[in-house]
């Protein structure tokens, strides 16, 4: 029984796997057929897509192809017609060439001709000045001169009555309009008060106190120095000394601290020390609040604190006496009158005139001119250039280019020859004076030179026979010219030139 099972389960297995493989054979030749069937259907698809994109593709080139054809048959036709221009301006270019070489030639037929007719005039020319010498007895250059020398003679008579005339209608117009415009400024800025003068002489308790600044063997007087960076001149003047220094504020630091250790009896090394070193600090607060004040007297507003801590220190500075920053100030306010008198900017002449001598306040340690050295030291301060080119040109060291710079001038000439405005020392004013006659007396035809008016006028005698009258007058011309390169000075110089003719005969 067992076997009998076994041979119907074999048999069984056998006929389920016969029957699988068939049913797996069957699924798998359908699988083929199905997948066949397919890829025939993508081919075809894609057989009838190339079909389509091969039509497309040859519509696009023949669209190409057309496009290509018509713009090469353009292209022809403007290479044709670039061609035509090119022949017709190659035509035209021929013809004016052959009009040039045929001109040409003309041009050299004629020149020829003129080259004869040329070397014939300059015989006939040569011919006739040779006998106009025989005839005058006189050469080409002799006549010449001659003739030049009676045209300038001409010429310069012409020109001294025009310039006579011209200058008297201008000194009228102008002589008018300077004196009421420097008239009316000088009325509304008339200074309140005397031009300081700053003194380095200490006085002193009694004559003791020298040997006590001096110290043992000079220690004290030494050390006083070495601190104030000035010289004391200790010497025979009774109960005084004399401080020496180019630079006015150490100067008056100096004076300052000597005079409190005279008075605080205190003097060696190390109080010296100190009390300069507070003097120092007390001169600074001084020099600042003098500056601002000045500022404010004037009538600026806007500077740069630095600028008006050196404008402070013109304080301790003068010029023939006259005390710098009080300067600065008159001519801040003569500058603002004779702006708004003539319609120029007002705050721009106004502040070129404050800061015109600004570069007196370091002038002492710097190369170089005040003026140059103020407007450097403004400009890096963001003045403006006006108010800059005003400060460097009050002197002509460089050319104006604003009528402000030329109202600061004539402020700064104003306030400075104002009667009792500066004093001048004996020796200065004899060179001055000496100067002007010798200069004046180097001109030819000067017989003498004389210097009157405190040197406010020149009067020079010539000789008659050697100086005509219109030569006077340029002789006039020249001297002032030469004055005014050659010599400083405020205000103006008179010259007038004198020429006196004699008749003498006598009566036997």
């Amino acid at each position: 029984m067992n076997l009998t099972f076994y041979i119907a389960a074999g048999l069984t297995l056998l006929v389920g796997l016969v029957i699988g493989y068939f049913f797996s054979r069957y699924q798998s030749e359908k699988n083929l057929r199905e997948q066949k069937e397919k890829a025939e259907n993508i081919l075809k698809g894609a057989n009838e897509q190339a079909r389509l994109i091969e039509i497309q593709a040859r519509d696009s080139a023949l669209k190409i192809v057309q496009a290509s054809e018509t713009e090469i048959t353009q292209r022809r036709a403007d290479f044709s017609r670039e061609e035509e221009r090119i022949q017709r301006r190659r035509e035209e270019l021929d013809n004016r060439f052959e009009r040039l070489e045929q001109r040409e030639q003309a041009l050299n037929k004629r020149q020829s001709a003129t080259d004869r007719r040329a070397n014939e005039v300059e015989k006939m020319y040569a011919a006739q000045m040779e006998r106009l010498e025989q005839i005058s007895q006189m050469t080409q250059e002799d006549a010449r001169q001659i003739l030049i020398a009676e045209v300038e003679k001409e010429a310069r008579g012409d020109m001294a009555r025009i310039i006579r005339q011209i200058e008297t209608e201008a000194r009228e117009e102008g002589e008018k309009r300077a004196r009421k415009l420097i008239a009316d400024a000088i009325q509304r800025v008339a200074s309140e008060h005397v031009a300081e003068v700053t003194t380095s002489v200490v006085p002193l308790p009694n004559e003791e106190m020298k040997g006590r600044i001096v110290g043992r063997n000079g220690r004290n007087i030494r050390a006083f120095e070495q601190v104030a960076g000035v010289d004391v001149i200790v010497d025979d003047t009774p109960e005084a000394v004399t401080i020496s220094c180019f630079d006015s504020v150490r100067r008056e630091i100096a004076r300052r601290a000597l005079t409190r250790l005279t008075i605080d009896g205190r003097i060696h090394p190390a109080h010296i020390e100190k009390i300069v070193e507070e003097e120092t600090k007390a001169v600074e607060k001084v020099v600042a609040e003098s500056g601002e004040q000045a500022a404010f007297d004037a009538g600026i507003a806007g500077l740069h604190p630095d600028v008006l801590r050196m404008m402070g220190r013109l304080k301790f500075r003068t010029s023939y006496g006259q005390n710098q920053l009080s300067h600065a100030v008159e001519v801040a306010r003569l500058s603002s009158i004779l702006a708004s008198e003539l319609g120029a900017n007002v705050e721009s002449a106004k502040q070129g005139g404050f800061l015109h001598d600004i570069g007196k306040a370091m002038d002492h340690n710097q190369e170089g001119t005040h003026a140059l050295l103020g407007a450097e030291f403004c400009k890096r301060y963001g003045v403006s250039p006006v108010v800059v080119n005003a400060i460097a040109s009050h002197h002509h060291e460089t050319e104006q280019e604003s009528v402000e710079a030329v109202i600061a001038e004539a402020a700064d000439a104003i306030s400075g020859a104002r009667p009792g405005a500066r004093r001048e020392d004996l020796e200065a004013y004899i060179k001055r004076i000496r100067t002007l006659e010798e200069l004046s007396a180097s001109f030819k035809g000067v017989k003498q030179a004389f210097a009157i008016q405190a040197g406010r006028e020149i009067r020079i005698i010539v000789i008659p026979e050697e100086i005509d009258d219109l030569e006077a007058i340029r002789l006039a011309r020249d001297i002032a010219k030469n004055i005014e390169e050659s010599m400083q000075y405020p205000g103006q110089i008179k010259v007038t030139v004198i020429r006196e003719t004699r008749a003498v005969d006598f009566a036997k």
